[in-house]
């Protein structure tokens, strides 16, 4: 006997092996469905937000930004105003600091020489010795000069003598005519007898007087051959040291003969070119700092003791001089050094960026907008250059406002639109 399948009962077979089975079917228990917490569900919220916040920042914004440039952009050339950026001038520091070459001086240096004529006895110093002042250095015979020591001091004696002998003469004369007058009125003596003697005490007193000149004359040449022979003790005119010697012994030297050259080396003296800018605030106990090559690692501080007050008009810096100490003697004479010395500006200096400057056949300028926002072009006095920056000494204020960037449509009394900062 045969079965036949209704198509109802094949239909609702594939039916029910489409439907899930419950958990008898599976034969195990499935895990209860997740639930979203409050605190979570803020929190994606929250994020939600910002993302959104994130995309109106860095979407929209720079896009309007874009258009107001672009609307703003649109406008001026509507109306034919230049669109410039401005700044206001940077106010520097009243100090300048400088690193100024020097050459390393000693503070006292003289050449040893004799006035003396002669050969060199004695010599007891040599290159390098320290020496105190009034120290010997060097003994000089000198055997012409006690010649004439000599001779002049025996005609000193004639001419003591000489003076003596007048000196009687004219008491003799005097003595006689004051006789003779006193015997003229008896009639012992004649008139005349009475006026030679007279004549002849007026010659006496002459003689005496030719006599103490003719002595005094003698007198001033001993002392000068005497002076002249102390020099043949040469002596140091101050302590220092011996920084060179051209003499030996036996050697024939006069007053062109270099004998020694002597310095002091403690302290030291650096020679220094101001500039004319700083020039006028030097004063005497600034401090600087001083730097040779030879030891990288030191600093030798100074201070400021002479300038010149004047400037060199070829190169119109001033001579400045800073003393350093040399206890040690480690700063020798002629080194070359650097010098860093910080001086107060002696007026206000103002900085602009070097594209601001305008240079043409009316000279250098700077391109300034006024409160009506129109261009002002305004003549300078360049203080200095330093490649990117310029530094203003007079010509503009620190709250004028400077158009950074310089160009030939900049023209006097021109109306320009300001740039948004940025």
């Amino acid at each position: 006997m045969s079965h036949s399948i209704e198509p109802h009962d094949h239909t609702h077979a594939e039916r029910s092996e489409r439907l899930p089975a419950n958990d008898a079917d599976l034969g195990f228990d499935l895990p209860p469905p997740t639930k979203l917490s409050g605190a979570r569900a803020a929190v994606l919220v929250v994020a939600g937000v910002g993302v959104i916040v994130a995309a109106f920042l860095f979407g929209w914004l720079p896009k309007r930004r874009a258009r107001e440039d672009l609307e703003a952009s649109t406008r001026a050339s509507a109306a034919n105003l230049l669109r410039v950026d401005v700044m206001t001038p940077k106010v520097l520091s009243s100090d300048r600091s400088m690193r100024l070459p020097g050459t390393v001086s000693p503070l006292e240096e003289a050449a040893i020489r004799t006035r003396a004529n002669g050969y060199v006895r004695r010599r007891l110093v040599d290159i390098g010795d320290k020496v105190e002042a009034g120290a010997l250095l060097v003994e000089v015979d000198t055997p012409e000069l006690d010649q004439q020591l000599e001779q002049a001091r025996a005609q000193l004696a004639q001419a003591q003598a000489a003076l003596t002998h007048a000196k009687a003469s004219r008491d003799y004369a005097k003595s006689s005519f004051e006789r003779r007058e006193k015997l003229a009125p008896t009639g012992v003596t004649s008139q005349d007898e009475v006026e030679k003697s007279r004549a002849e005490a007026s010659v006496a007193d002459a003689s005496v007087a030719v006599a103490q000149a003719n002595l005094d004359a003698q007198g001033a040449n001993v002392r000068r051959l005497t002076q002249e022979k102390s020099f043949a003790r040469v002596v140091a005119p101050f302590a220092g040291t011996i920084i060179s010697r051209s003499v030996d012994k036996g050697a024939l030297i006069n007053p062109t003969v270099e004998l020694f050259k002597i310095a002091t080396t403690d302290p030291m003296r650096v020679l220094i070119e101001v500039p004319q800018d700083v020039a006028p605030s030097v004063q005497n106990e600034v401090p600087a700092t001083v730097t040779v090559r030879e030891f990288a690692n030191r600093k030798f501080e100074g201070k400021v003791a002479r300038f010149a007050s004047a400037l060199d008009p070829q190169s119109r810096t001033m001579t400045t001089v800073v003393h350093v100490p040399n206890p040690k003697g480690e700063l020798l004479a002629g080194m070359y050094a650097q010098v860093e010395i910080s001086l107060p500006l002696p007026h206000r200096v103002l900085e602009v960026p070097s594209t601001s400057l305008l240079t043409d056949a009316h000279g250098t300028r700077l391109a300034i907008v006024g409160p009506d926002n129109r261009i002002h072009l305004v003549p300078i006095v360049i203080e200095r250059d330093t490649g990117p920056t310029i530094h203003i000494a007079t010509g503009i204020g620190e709250n004028d406002r400077v158009v950074k960037l310089a160009s030939t449509d900049l023209v006097e009394g021109r109306q320009v639109e300001l740039a948004p900062p940025k």
